[in-house]
């Protein structure tokens, strides 16, 4: 059997243990549990703090490396271009489709869920007060790289890095071939760790769900079953229209992808971090033919500008919030919140629960009651399974498709 097969049982396994776990100790030993899921948590906490150790040291050298090595400045200008025309079409498709859905199913109308203590929603309100465009290009523009690669702020370290990529590009080859060839080797030298590290996953994956069921138990699928029905349906329907352009786009070696990334989806799932895959995919998607050049510009940047399943939630968040208060918004007033959400989602990327202190923002703007979050808080984890798989499968195809657009995509990949 393939190493990448073992490692997507041995994850599957791992998840159908931490449920079974979970469940265990929140029915047996349910004085314990707050306890145990403190405790078991730590080797999920374990997992995402390795693969976070390698993000910024892998995003530097890879993209520096991926710009120097084009040397055409042309080529750079078109190759973002074309990454930035599909973030934004995918961004505008995925917030429709959660705006449209959820008017259509009116999760809020038909769910009564019970009225949350506004203070577990206190400290996202702290963090959303004062957003601004000074705090937006204080996020983007790094004052330090050094504090930057220490916080694991990825849109700064990209914007020091497509510089530094650049300047390499424009040296002569007897100035820049000795730097490219160290952030080479530095950078094959990361993705080798990674594959060490990613055996460790199934473990994080087991901490990480049999301490959110060992906490929250069963009931909270039968209490949210409307919300997450009708979230999952709405994501469904995004995979959909994601795969089906796609398909248009890549033809049969859509399904060929699939298989790649199966095992970063399911991380991304159990997880709820899409960052926790990132070198993984970086790996996968390389052996899909995609050229190393394109995957090491478009990936990084399109982990702060296209998170797919991340849009789709705010708006579908943010009218649920404004349904369970009764408050009515028209058309215009919605189609305003999207341009809204699209624009103050790209500011704050790499921001832990982004997608939460976007909407509580938002949520302010138009009136609704920011203190609604608390609704939404203690699912939020399942919802984000979803959002975090969803943003993976947003930034392959888009790595795929731009790669096919260029000419790089080669037609054999390295073994399954």
């Amino acid at each position: 059997m393939k190493g990448q097969n073992k490692l997507f049982i041995a994850i599957i396994v791992a998840l159908i243990i931490g449920v079974g776990i979970g469940g265990f100790v929140h029915l047996q030993y349910p004085e314990s549990a707050e306890p145990f899921s403190k405790n078991i948590k730590l080797l999920g906490t374990v997992f995402i703090r390795l693969v976070q150790m390698i993000i910024a040291p892998l995003v530097f050298t890879t993209l520096v490396v991926g710009i120097a090595k084009m040397s055409d400045i042309k080529m750079i200008g078109r190759v973002g271009t074309k990454a930035m025309l599909w973030f934004i079409s995918a961004s505008l498709i995925s917030l429709f489709i959660g705006l449209i859905l959820v008017n259509w199913l009116e999760p809020g109308h038909v769910t009564k869920l019970p009225i949350q203590d506004a203070a577990s929603a206190e400290e996202l309100l702290k963090s959303s007060k004062g957003f601004s465009m000074e705090d937006f290009v204080k996020h983007v523009i790094p004052k330090s790289i050094f504090e930057a690669f220490a916080t694991n702020e990825v849109l700064q370290i990209v914007v020091f890095s497509i510089m530094f990529g650049v300047a390499l590009a424009n040296m002569g080859e007897e100035y820049s071939q000795p730097v490219i060839k160290l952030f080479d080797i530095v950078a094959h030298g990361i993705l080798k760790m990674v594959g060490y590290i990613m055996w460790f996953a199934p473990f994080g994956v087991l901490g990480a769900i049999a301490a959110v069921v060992a906490t929250n138990g069963f009931e909270i699928f039968k209490v949210y079953a409307i919300y997450l029905r009708d979230f999952f349906f709405a994501l469904a329907i995004l995979w959909l229209v994601l795969l089906l352009v796609g398909y248009l786009i890549l033809g049969n070696r859509l399904f060929e992808l699939l298989k790649r990334i199966k095992a970063p989806l399911l991380i991304a799932f159990s997880t709820t971090s899409s960052e926790a895959v990132f070198p993984k995919l970086v790996e996968e998607l390389e052996r899909f033919g995609c050229n190393n050049r394109v995957v090491s510009f478009i990936l990084p940047l399109g982990y702060s500008f296209n998170l797919d399943g991340s849009m789709m939630y705010m708006t579908f968040a943010s009218i649920f919030i404004a349904q369970i208060y009764g408050i009515e918004m028209t058309i215009g007033q919605q189609i305003t919140m999207l341009l809204v959400l699209m624009l103050t989602s790209k500011g704050i990327a790499g921001v832990p629960r982004a997608s939460l202190v976007i909407i509580v923002a938002t949520c302010s703007m138009f009136g609704i009651p920011p203190e609604g979050i608390a609704l939404i808080l203690p699912i939020d984890h399942f919802c984000d399974m979803g959002r975090s798989m969803t943003n993976v499968l947003g930034n392959a195809l888009a790595t795929s498709a731009v790669s096919k657009w260029e000419g790089q995509l080669e037609n054999h990949g390295g073994d399954m």
